[in-house]
């Protein structure tokens, strides 16, 4: 189970595909999330990188739990194309980040 709103998934999408002009708002937005929506976050990117299957969820969470020791921040920022694995993973996983970036734009 995601524990994190698609809605925030969203921003971060959106942050992504302006990295370069949005690093600050990025960086400033993840400080604001918890561990466990962090997680989430990185497992969805895993899922849409294919690293994980949609039905490996909750492995791909407790994985990211376990492996985390690189600030989430850097972690995405330094991951080509995150923001792309993560409309990704959320198609994956049957969800769409679309109307919640219309709404955010």
């Amino acid at each position: 189970m995601l524990n994190i709103a698609i809605r925030k998934v969203a921003q971060i999408i959106l942050y992504g595909h302006e990295v370069d002009r949005a690093e600050n708002e990025l960086r400033g937005f993840l400080e604001t999330l918890n561990e466990d929506e962090l997680h989430s976050l990185v497992a969805i990117m895993w899922i849409g990188r294919g690293t994980f299957e949609a039905e490996e969820l909750n492995e791909a969470i407790e994985t990211a739990r376990q492996e985390a020791n690189t600030p989430t921040a850097d972690y995405l920022l330094g991951t080509p194309h995150f923001a792309d694995h993560l409309e990704s993973g959320l198609e994956a996983l049957g969800l769409s980040a679309s109307d919640a970036e219309e709404d955010l734009l």
